[in-house]
């Protein structure tokens, strides 16, 4: 018995190589390569042009990690076809950010200016003074370069001001009356 979303195959699209070494997955494609190591309770096979999932043996922790694992190595062959991307905006005055190379200078109101270095495999895009993209083939690693920023400032419930992704919704606070 596996969960529902482990039930059904996992399809390879073309361009996409996938190595299975034991609990090792290699997945390669034109953006990259991505690599994964699976607990043991899960077990994954390589039938036609599709990956089944399956549980070495019937306890819940294995069920409930066979969809994980599915989930994981789908993200994984979206990741290295089409790639994963994350939008900030940055409000308030005086507030910007700039992009050089792999680096992000931002200037968020602090006394100094903060620099962020992008882990390796991550592109930072500044299009405009207030928009920072995100842009990587592992989906954890975009949302976690995304939220490392967005920590430096986060919105502050009064005024909104702070880093805060592109589609985030801020309920302002209101101020005390006298």
């Amino acid at each position: 018995m596996l969960s529902r979303i482990a039930k059904t195959p996992l399809a390879i699209p073309a361009g996409v190589e996938i190595a299975l070494d034991g609990s090792n997955v290699k997945v390669k494609g034109p953006l990259g390569q991505l690599e994964f190591t699976f607990d043991s309770a899960v077990a994954i096979a390589k039938e036609d042009n599709a990956i089944v999932f399956a549980t070495n043996d019937e306890s819940k922790f294995a069920k409930a990690l066979s969809g994980t694992v599915k989930a994981v190595m789908n993200n994984m062959i979206i990741g290295v076809t089409k790639g994963f991307e994350k939008k900030l905006t940055i409000l308030g005055v005086g507030y910007r950010a700039q992009a050089q190379g792999s680096d992000l200078n931002l200037t968020l109101g602090f006394s100094h200016p903060v620099v962020y270095k992008a882990p390796e495999g991550i592109k930072i895009e500044t299009p405009s003074q207030t928009e920072i993209i995100i842009k990587g083939n592992c989906k954890q690693a975009v949302g976690q370069a995304a939220a490392d920023i967005r920590g430096y400032r986060p919105v502050e419930p009064y005024k909104g001001k702070g880093v805060r992704y592109a589609d985030e919704v801020v309920i302002l606070k209101e101020t005390k009356k006298k």
